[in-house]
């Protein structure tokens, strides 16, 4: 077993590693949540905010999870009984239909294999049967953390227009805001669920919601409870840039100084980074002659691989918990479990957030002396196939 002398290898797909320069931004003493020099830190985390979702949009954060900002999504659109047409990609999706339930609301959801996004023409078809407009609501998830597959928004929301239908648009970007390309007036969407832990390198605790013209329409008349979720105390204080309750002063501090990173480097050149670092590790699955659970996306439709994580596909046999085990015991790494349907199937590497070249060839070279002590059936070279796809040489 080694012994930890260094900082902990953390390489799943979220919470992910915090720069230094967003923990020292933590640090900063706390301040008057009701003083001048808060309203300033929140109205610049509300306008970074607006670049990074690539929107005009009003903004909304709370002291939550992302399930905290699924939930303010729906109480917020919605009235009990009402029906939302979601799809199954994956152990999130799943989960957002439960909490649909829960609210008391009537989730159809569309069955998917788990390898596989959204199909946009399932989505049209439900609803230009739905000739009475009883679907209030299409719920997807952009990047399923679960599986490693990123569905096609824009396609979805084609397919709503196509139909005719005047249901919203709800899209969870939580492991996709600030890694995977995404844009949220462009794509037609109307309320966007995110959080801080994933892409946006902060710790757990944010969570938040970007809301369109016909999203704040629908508030008007949706009659689900709701009061700490409430949309409309918290854009009237935030105008001014306060919140209606306290609010996590320091953890804005960290997200200010977390969105000042991505619009420095770019956010065309952040998602070229994700994308770099999630061919490479895909390079490295097809050399260890292992399969990502993410299918073609050249014959599914709707579907992409996703550059924020990679699931991978264990052999028959084989447990990813044992191989993960092995991991953390010998090399103080990380991955990510098999959720729900893939427990012990899959194991998830994370290449998001801050990260970069020397980190995923770390991470991948730990992965390949795991599977070597773990007895997992492999083909060596998956770190010298990465090492190729990054400096552009695989072609070779």
């Amino acid at each position: 077993m080694s012994v930890a002398s260094s900082r902990h290898f953390l390489q799943i797909p979220g919470p992910t590693n915090v720069p230094d320069r967003v923990l020292h931004a933590i640090a900063n003493p706390t301040i008057d949540h009701r003083g001048p020099d808060f309203a300033d830190l929140a109205l610049e985390v509300f306008d970074k905010l607006r670049a990074v979702a690539r929107t005009s949009a009003d903004v909304v954060i709370y002291p939550s999870s992302g399930t905290g900002a699924w939930e303010a999504a729906l109480v917020n659109t919605l009235s009990p009984g009402d029906e939302v047409l979601m799809y199954e990609t994956g152990h999130f999706a799943e989960l957002w239909s439960e909490l649909a339930t829960t609210l008391g609301l009537r989730p159809e959801t569309i069955p998917g294999d788990w390898r596989s996004g959204v199909d946009p023409d399932a989505i049209e078809q439900r609803l230009r049967a739905d000739t009475q407009h009883r679907i209030k609501a299409v719920a997807v998830v952009h990047n399923e953390t679960s599986t490693g597959v990123v569905s096609d928004v824009p396609a979805v929301r084609a397919a709503i227009d196509a139909a005719g239908h005047p249901a919203l648009l709800l899209v969870d970007t939580i492991s996709s805001l600030g890694s995977i390309d995404y844009r949220h007036d462009e794509w037609g969407v109307d309320v966007t669920i995110s959080c801080s832990q994933k892409g946006l390198m902060l710790p757990p605790g944010i969570g938040l919601n970007v809301i369109s013209a016909k999203a704040l329409l629908a508030a008007q008349s949706a009659k689900l409870t709701k009061a700490y979720w409430d949309w409309q105390p918290l854009l009237s204080a935030g105008k001014q840039g306060y919140f209606r309750y306290t609010p996590p002063t320091n953890m804005l501090f960290g997200m200010r100084e977390a969105l000042s990173m991505l619009l420095e480097e770019g956010l065309d050149e952040v998602c070229a980074r994700h994308d770099r670092h999630a061919a490479a590790t895909r390079a490295a699955v097809r050399a260890w002659g292992l399969e990502v659970l993410c299918r073609d996306p050249g014959t599914t439709p709707g579907t992409d691989h996703s550059s924020a994580l990679t699931a991978v596909l264990m052999p028959p046999e084989h447990d990813a918990d044992r191989l993960r085990e092995v991991i953390l015991e010998h090399f103080d790494t990380s991955l990510g479990a098999g959720l729900s349907k893939v427990a012990k199937k899959v194991f998830r590497i994370g290449h998001l957030g801050a990260f970069n070249d020397a980190t995923l060839l770390g991470t991948l070279g730990v992965v390949e002396a795991g599977l070597g002590l773990a007895g997992v059936p492999h083909e060596p070279g998956g770190v010298t196939a990465a090492i190729a796809e990054l400096t552009g040489r695989s072609g070779e």
